[in-house]
């Protein structure tokens, strides 16, 4: 790993640890009042330069019981690729329902840091039960170790 992609994932670390106690909101994204898990994902990759400011759009908070277009692993597809061992820095998504419809930063072997609905942001262990028991898929970044990859 390069010098620059280590101090890129350890400035995700730090970002997304700013969002902790943010409670969840459904489509919202300030810090401190309210995120989901895609908007946490997008402003934390966005602040770091990983990521474009992009608009994820309109989705209903249900869109994964409901329907089969896989949203998330879209976005992801478009700005990165699969891991088999997540490092930390990179993203893990869950499916709910019929979707891949859960993000999360990768903080180590077994933590992350996601916004919950019900909860808000905070730490959380992989494998506990509401997590260990959905399929997870984990992604790293194309632009890490690339200088000013998100623009």
């Amino acid at each position: 790993m390069s010098p620059l992609e280590q101090q890129q994932r350890a400035a995700v670390l730090a970002e997304v640890q700013t969002w902790l106690r943010t409670p969840y909101m459904h489509r919202q994204r300030v810090r401190g009042l309210g995120v989901d898990c895609a908007w946490l994902l997008i402003k934390v990759y966005n602040q770091c330069g990983l990521l474009p400011a992009i608009d994820p759009g309109d989705y209903p908070q249900d869109w994964h019981l409901h329907r089969g277009q896989e949203l998330y692993l879209g976005w992801m597809d478009t700005y990165g690729h699969p891991v088999e061992q997540p490092q930390p820095g990179d993203v893990a998504i869950w499916k709910f329902g019929r979707t891949y419809s859960h993000g999360a930063v990768v903080m180590d072997d077994r933590r992350v840091i996601h916004s919950y609905r019900g909860i808000g942001v905070e730490w959380a262990d992989m494998h506990e039960e509401r997590l260990s028991s959905r399929p997870v898929l984990f992604y790293t970044f194309n632009s890490y170790g690339v200088e000013n990859g998100g623009e």
